[in-house]
């Protein structure tokens, strides 16, 4: 795994995009803070930019440093949460404006799984983090089910748990700052 690590991370340092497990499916990820790399996965996706991505955060620090508040109830969630869980929450600063919705919120999902921590660890920055799909197709569940397009047009495929068929997507809930809680996708 380290070995992966390492080349992933010298990909992303170089504002490449990279193919990787995650806690739920596979992803194409970058550089949250690094605009065009974020404009690469934007275009391989097919997808309008007004349709933003989610951003993956390893702990409290990472967070803290993308959100100057944080509702309590978003730490509540993520303790109780039995399955990934992605949280919508206002005011992003410190990452590419691309990522960042029209109405200056993001999602983002604090994440155990080993790979992504000990990549975000080494980056010292949030990863995105977006189905391995073009946009409107459907979510791969598996590594054999991405399309070549996808595999060819990244800089990098994460050689680890390419034959292990994944659970579905988080769950996503906005959580606006004056208290309003919505579930956008249980």
């Amino acid at each position: 795994m380290n070995e992966e690590i390492i080349k992933a991370y010298e990909v992303i340092k170089d504002g490449g995009i990279i193919l990787y497990p995650t806690d739920t499916v596979w992803g194409i990820g970058c550089d949250a803070t690094n605009a065009e790399a974020v404009a690469k996965i934007y275009k391989l996706k097919q997808r309008a930019e007004t349709q933003s991505m989610i951003v993956l955060m390893n702990g409290e620090k990472m967070m803290y440093n993308v959100f100057k508040n944080i509702p309590d109830v978003a730490w509540q969630i993520w303790d109780l949460s039995d399955k990934p869980t992605t949280l919508i929450l206002d005011d992003a600063r410190n990452v590419a404006p691309n990522i960042i919705a029209a109405d200056k919120s993001l999602g983002v999902r604090l994440v155990k799984e080993p790979f992504c921590y000990k990549l975000m660890e080494r980056m010292k920055k949030p990863l995105v983090s977006t189905s391995a799909n073009i946009s409107g197709q459907p979510t791969p569940i598996a590594f054999k089910d991405i399309s070549p397009e996808i595999i060819n047009g990244v800089d990098y495929v994460v050689n680890l748990y390419q034959d292990k068929i994944n659970g579905k997507s988080s769950t996503i809930i906005k959580l606006t700052n004056d208290s309003q809680v919505k579930v956008i996708r249980k």
